[in-house]
């Protein structure tokens, strides 16, 4: 009897300890991080213009790709085009790929409400920036965006001021159709129409330079006289000149033709810093840190505070510009 009881309590022991290592061990602090969901990866399709349109554009999408990383959270897709349709597609495309967030800088200002309808129909929260458009701000969340009218206003004010003797003016206009284009222009129109300037030429050459240099090149070979050249980026403005340069013509503070652009580039406040140029008009390509702002707000519950922000620009007369000012406000090298 007592060698069964010992073999009992033999059996009690052996259980026991078998249940306690069979009981699984609590979690530990590292297990319990390693399987918490990980954070959300915010999708954007952003659709802009293409860096080589100008300096202004090489900076505006180098802002975005500084912003929109995916260090920050953010799995992006791009696509770049000056075409208007092309850039429909690609919106479009966005919205149906499902898309968190849909940033456009507009090649054109109409035509966009079709897709800007679908994507708040599918719950994508639509940014503009650089450039506004023509549609109902109920289908955007806010626009971050240059006065392109003010910039036109402020550049023919400035010229205005010059008190040149005349105002033969060739004028050579950016893409047509397209939010700069049109404030730009718009300042410039209302002089020509009142009488207090000429229009020697307005044509557009799509932003690019060489285009710009062949339209002042036909100028001067039609020996028509002119005095100022208005022409709505930096690049064109260096084409203009190369064409002035190779003619023989000479431009700039005290020179025969007023040179003007827009943008801001450091080589073209250079240029007016050296006497070359006149004038340049401040066009601010820093819109990325401003959306990813509202992005984060909406995340938290809280709408934007405004729907319309506004770029604060200036114009630069080659009279008062500093090298603290290309420091400051100059983009690129």
């Amino acid at each position: 009897m007592k060698k069964l009881l010992v073999v009992l309590v033999c059996l009690i022991m052996v259980m026991s300890l078998i249940a306690c290592s069979a009981t699984p061990a609590p979690a530990s602090a590292s297990a319990s991080a390693s399987s918490a969901a990980p954070a959300k990866v915010v999708k954007v399709g952003i659709v802009n213009n293409p860096p080589s349109e100008s300096g202004y554009r090489a900076a505006n999408v180098a802002d975005f790709e500084k912003v929109f990383t995916e260090a920050n959270g953010y799995k992006v897709s791009t696509v770049y085009s000056l075409k208007n349709d092309e850039q429909l597609n690609a919106a479009s495309q966005f919205v149906t790929d499902g898309v968190d967030y849909l940033l456009i800088s507009a090649a054109a200002t109409d035509g966009w409400d079709a897709v800007l309808k679908k994507a708040k129909e599918a719950g994508i929260k639509v940014f503009l920036f650089d450039r506004m458009m023509n549609a109902d701000e109920s289908l955007y969340e806010a626009a971050v965006v240059s006065d392109m009218a003010q910039q036109g206003n402020t550049a023919v004010e400035w010229l205005k001021a010059q008190k040149l003797p005349e105002y033969n003016v060739i004028h050579i206009q950016g893409a047509m159709g397209s939010d700069a284009q049109i404030g730009r222009t718009a300042a410039l129109d209302k002089e020509f129409a009142a009488g207090t300037m000429k229009k020697i030429v307005q044509q557009t050459a799509t932003w690019d330079e060489a285009e710009a240099k062949k339209i002042v090149e036909a100028v001067i070979n039609s020996k028509e006289k002119f005095n100022v050249i208005y022409a709505e980026n930096d690049g064109m403005a260096k084409g203009a000149v190369a064409a002035l340069d190779a003619a023989g013509i000479t431009h700039g503070v005290g020179k025969d033709v007023v040179v003007m652009g827009f943008d801001c580039n450091k080589w073209a406040l250079r240029e007016l810093l050296a006497g070359n140029w006149n004038y340049d008009g401040q066009c601010s390509p820093f819109q990325a840190k401003v959306i990813e702002g509202m992005i984060k707000d909406l995340a938290a519950g809280k709408a934007p505070a405004q729907k319309k922000i506004i770029s604060v620009e200036k114009g630069f007369d080659a009279k008062t510009i500093s090298q603290a000012d290309i420091d400051t406000y100059g983009l690129g090298e």
